[in-house]
């Protein structure tokens, strides 16, 4: 599917300003799921210095670096991309055996450490709800997340929230509502409470609503050996396949943020507007 992006971040400041280096992570992630067509970013006020590269996690991020004093900060980005993956299930467990809660061979458990922690780390409500969906799973590593996924979506309501943190896990059980990237961390952590590596991803989902803007979205990925990292999205209660366009994967989800800078001037605050526009067949 040919999918189309165009995304708008503004920031005004009260008074004028000093921007700090900024990171932005809006570049398509390009993988065996995705296809880029073209991509396009342009940054106000002209940054002084602007480089892409890769972070640690192999995110294709832009530094930016800027002189001088601007009451702005406008970035804006056009992305055209192929999705590939019509059939998230098409893929095979190198492991079929193992069951929940999962152990990798140790090569695979060094490589993967920062995606996982302890099964008695996560609080005792993240624990349950796992525990209830390997159940409802019979331990089926292959089938586990999906599970998941459904019936984390079946239980917490999705709202919008402005803060742009992630609540924790427990307070998203506790009041039954979070935002999508509230969700996905309580995804993440049910998956690494049974042993299996997972991460917060950052992106765009295409629903085909002409009524209501888009906006940024947040699922998670987990890690199964023969199938790789496998995206599932707990907002929609589903598994992620074309309707997806992933911009940055991390272990936490502030190194997934789209975009990270701050800003020095006296007794300023800004406002923060976001346009987000996915469209198809373009």
């Amino acid at each position: 599917m040919r999918l189309t992006v165009q995304h708008r971040t503004s920031y005004r400041y009260t008074g004028l300003v000093h921007l700090e280096p900024h990171v932005i992570r809006l570049h398509p992630r390009i993988d065996a799921s995705i296809r880029l067509v073209d991509y396009e970013l342009s940054i106000d006020p002209k940054p002084q210095c602007q480089a892409d590269n890769l972070d640690p996690e192999g995110n294709v991020i832009t530094h930016a670096w800027f002189e001088g004093k601007t009451d702005h900060l406008t970035i804006e980005t056009r992305a055209v991309v192929d999705t590939l993956v019509t059939d998230p299930f098409r893929f095979l467990i190198a492991e079929p055996d193992r069951s929940l809660p999962y152990a990798y061979a140790p090569e695979f458990a060094r490589r993967l450490e920062q995606y996982r922690h302890p099964p008695d780390a996560a609080p005792r409500s993240v624990r349950e709800l796992a525990l209830e969906a390997a159940h409802e799973s019979k331990r089926n590593q292959a089938t586990y997340s999906r599970v998941l996924a459904a019936m984390i979506q079946q239980r917490v309501a999705l709202v919008w929230r402005e803060d742009d943190q992630p609540q924790s896990p427990e307070e998203t059980l506790e009041t039954g509502q979070g935002a999508c990237r509230d969700l996905a961390t309580l995804f993440v952590d049910c998956c690494r409470s049974m042993g299996l590596a997972a991460r917060f991803v950052s992106g765009y989902c295409y629903t085909g609503d002409t009524t209501h803007s888009a906006d940024l979205h947040a699922w998670g990925e987990v890690f199964l050996r023969g199938g790789g990292w496998r995206g599932y999205d707990p907002s929609q209660g589903l598994a992620v396949a074309d309707h997806h366009i992933a911009l940055a994967a991390a272990a936490e989800p502030a190194a997934a943020a789209p975009v990270t800078g701050t800003y020095r001037g006296d007794d300023v605050t800004h406002v923060l507007e976001t346009d987000v526009e996915v469209t198809a067949g373009r």
